[in-house]
């Protein structure tokens, strides 16, 4: 049988629950705090309580920017001790990044020593380090002395610390934050500081109203300006929207610059890279894309940064682009990153949410007007005792004679002097120097009048320091009414504020040393890989096309009348002048445009290749034009039907085999003209031998598609069309050869409006129907 002392003895006091409900309840707690004091900033000074706690630790050191240095060994031992029971590197890791100036956009802690570099090395040790307060830091706790905000209990209880700082600018905003709790996340870029005032001072003129519009604030606060500047190329609307909804993102680039090694040699030079990126490991990457040929135009990088980042990048080839190699690079490197906006924050310190741009200015503009209120009462309440004082003060100076005698005579000078009546002589006095009302009272000194009666030096016995105190009476009752106005009025509290954020601005803003704007914006603009010809050198040839379309390349420029070899049954086609880093444009009487490499065409030593080896040209299809491409230069294009218009080249480039539709053709219908446009007419010959002659400027600009009519025939089609300068005539060749030209005045009778039928075409005209 079991002895009962063998039972376990269960404490009453325990109580049994299930172990889902346990482990659940204590997650939840350990995850409220995660949140709460540790990961997420407040809204209203946008620090988290180790930074707080770090500035506030700080201050008590007597810190100030004007002072001292102290070792940061002390700081930390200080915050641990006092008020952040954690781990002093955690502690001493984050007074690092307030210190750092490529980290923190407005660095609240002046470090000196080593504190760290954008190479990503690590802060020297604590015991090496020293640091003090930044005006910034001052400005965030500007009022603490003045009841601005709430204080709690240390972890200890021994001391006091802020619950949140009375923060004179939005350092959420200004400096960003970043971290992960349980469950949420938040990331915050840096921004502008005199954007940022701009943006709460048109608040408080709106009284911070619901009704302000977020795109009024957001052409205010344009977007995030990061310590280490760099080009935001993120587009507008995609920036508008981030900061409405609190999530969104931003892409970030480095700025750079072309420079000229002169003979034609140059070289790209990063002056500023994106934000939180490693110098170090960004040359790494580099490195690494060069020797894995990555980007096969790039053939070396250099660190040449000493105060300010120089990172030099060499090109293969001067005849490379520069805007294709640095998009290359984007694509391949750290060159540009995005950032992630995710404005999760503890709104009134308690309540996580993910918050738009407005919302976190609200609050903050709503944090500044409760501190205005709390540091005026307290004001009014200092200006209450100093009253109280000078009224007593200013009773004993008109009757010094009876106040000296009580005290050296009567046994307890305190409570004599309480029990005297002095209300007459003092509203006498006061009515007869032209003050304000006397005060209400019943003529008693109060126990605080007469203790600082009884403390007052004998060397203040004076009639100088009676006409101070009056003077001091009269200011602080102005000061008093004006007070009492301001905790009235809500209008001009927000007045108030906004004269503060104008002082914050001065103090801050573009005019200060280091307060413009460090990171601009751009448009991304979006190039091609890079062509094959920026790999070569540029060097003449000759492009020789047959009328089968078999096309190659001669080395050198050519006579072009020399006689050339062709296969049997083929002759010449398009003869030309290139160089291999030129690209050829192919009109297709598909309408299709086609784009060839120079340096891709076969060597001239045989008889080349066809071109539907290279491009996607049908079988069916003919080549219609072969020609260089000139960025900038339009072109005429029309069909057999008599339709057409005029195309920019850089509308016409193709980027792969299939080529681009530029000239819609349908059925029957084929592209029989494309020319570069040079004059100011046009004229068209159909097959009917009927010219006619338009201003261009009636021919519409497009990409693609149909065009107009430039021709009207009763039968047959478009033969050939050209563009010519009105004044000096148009021209064409005889069978012969010769040139011959018609004069504007003669060709008067074939001008006419776009889409007539025109007239029969002038003597001697081309039986082929062709101007060329």
């Amino acid at each position: 049988m079991a002895n009962d002392t063998d039972t376990p003895k269960i404490n009453p006091n325990f109580t049994a629950e299930p172990l889902r409900r346990a482990i659940g309840d204590r997650y939840l707690t350990y995850a409220l705090s995660t949140i709460m004091h540790r990961a997420l900033p407040d809204a209203r000074d946008g620090l988290k309580p180790v930074h707080r706690r770090i500035l506030f630790a700080m201050r008590e050191l007597r810190l100030s920017p004007t002072g001292g240095f102290r070792k940061s060994a002390k700081i930390t031992g200080d915050v641990m001790g006092n008020y952040h029971p954690h781990g002093n590197q955690a502690i001493y890791d984050a007074m690092a990044r307030l210190a750092q100036e490529f980290n923190v956009r407005y660095p609240l802690v002046d470090g000196q020593g080593n504190f760290g570099n954008i190479d990503g090395d690590n802060p020297a040790a604590e015991r090496y380090t020293e640091a003090r307060l930044t005006v910034a830091a001052e400005a965030l706790m500007e009022g603490l002395t003045e009841n601005a905000v709430d204080f709690r209990p240390n972890y200890e209880g021994t001391l006091e610390e802020p619950v949140v700082l009375p923060a004179t600018f939005p350092n959420l905003l200004a400096n960003g934050s970043s971290g992960i709790a349980v469950g949420m996340a938040t990331n915050i870029p840096p921004h502008n500081l005199d954007e940022l005032c701009d943006a709460c001072i048109h608040l408080a003129k709106k009284q911070n109203s619901e009704l302000v519009r977020d795109d009024t604030l957001i052409e205010m606060v344009k977007g995030p300006d990061f310590p280490t500047g760099g080009t935001i190329v993120e587009p507008p609307e995609s920036i508008a929207e981030a900061y409405r909804t609190g999530r969104g993102g931003f892409r970030v680039r480095a700025k750079w610059e072309v420079e000229d090694l002169g003979r034609g040699q140059w070289q790209v030079v990063v002056t500023e890279i994106p934000y939180q990126v490693q110098k170090s490991r960004l040359i790494e990457k580099l490195a690494e894309v060069i020797q894995t040929k990555k980007v096969p135009i790039l053939a070396d990088v250099r660190d040449e940064s000493a105060e300010d980042i120089r990172i030099v990048l060499e090109p293969k080839s001067r005849n490379v682009d520069p805007e294709v190699l640095m998009n290359m690079l984007y694509r391949n490197s750290d060159l540009e990153t995005r950032f992630s906006l995710n404005m999760n924050v503890l709104i009134d310190g308690v309540t996580p949410k993910v918050c738009s741009l407005k919302e976190v200015l609200r609050a903050f503009m709503e944090h500044r007007r409760d501190v205005l209120v709390r540091r005026s009462e307290h004001r009014l309440a200092k200006i209450d005792h100093r009253l109280e004082v000078l009224e007593g003060f200013i009773t004993a100076f008109l009757n010094l004679d009876r106040v000296i005698d009580i005290i050296r005579y009567d046994d307890e000078p305190k409570a004599a002097l309480m029990r005297e009546d002095w209300s007459r002589d003092f509203v006498r006095a006061m009515d007869e120097a032209d003050y304000v009302s006397p005060p209400e009272g019943d003529g008693e000194l109060s126990e605080v009048q007469v203790e600082a009666i009884l403390n007052m030096r004998l060397r203040a016995l004076r009639r100088l320091e009676e006409m101070e105190l009056r003077r001091e009476y009269d200011e602080l009752l102005v000061e008093r009414a004006a007070l009492e106005d301001l905790l009235g009025d809500e209008g001009q509290q927000w007045t108030k504020i906004a004269g503060e954020l104008r002082e914050v601005k001065k103090l801050f803003g573009k005019d200060a040393e280091g307060g413009a704007r460090r990171t601009v914006f751009a448009e991304a603009v979006e190039v091609a890989d890079v062509p094959l010809e920026a790999m070569i050198d540029r060097e003449p040839i000759t492009v020789v096309c047959s009328q089968m379309g078999w096309i190659r390349a001669m080395t050198g420029h050519i006579d072009l009348e020399r006689e050339l070899k062709f296969k049997d049954g083929d002759g010449p086609r398009f003869v030309f002048h290139a160089e291999t880093t030129d690209r050829l444009l192919i009109c297709g009487s598909n309408g299709r445009f086609y784009t060839l490499s120079a340096s891709n065409l076969p060597g001239g030593r045989g008889m080349g290749e066809p071109v539907r080896l290279m491009v996607d040209l049908p079988n069916e299809a003919e080549i219609v034009a072969l020609f260089i491409h000139q960025p900038g230069r339009k072109l005429l294009v029309a069909s057999t039907a008599g339709d057409g218009f005029v195309v920019s080249e850089d509308e016409i480039v193709a980027q792969t085999r299939a080529g681009k539709q530029v000239l819609n053709v349908r059925g029957d219908t084929r592209a029989s003209v494309c020319k570069p446009v040079k004059g100011d007419h046009v004229a068209a010959v159909g097959e009917n031998r009927k010219v006619l002659i338009f201003p261009i400027a009636d021919l519409p600009e497009m990409g693609r598609g149909k065009g107009v009519r430039l021709q009207k025939y009763k039968d047959g089609g478009l033969n050939d069309a050209r563009t010519f300068t009105l004044s000096e005539g148009l021209s064409w060749r005889d069978p012969a050869g010769r040139t011959r030209t018609v004069s504007a005045e003669d060709l008067a009778e074939w001008i006419g409006a776009r889409a007539g039928a025109g007239r029969m075409a002038p003597r001697g005209f081309p039986q082929d129907n062709r101007f060329t």
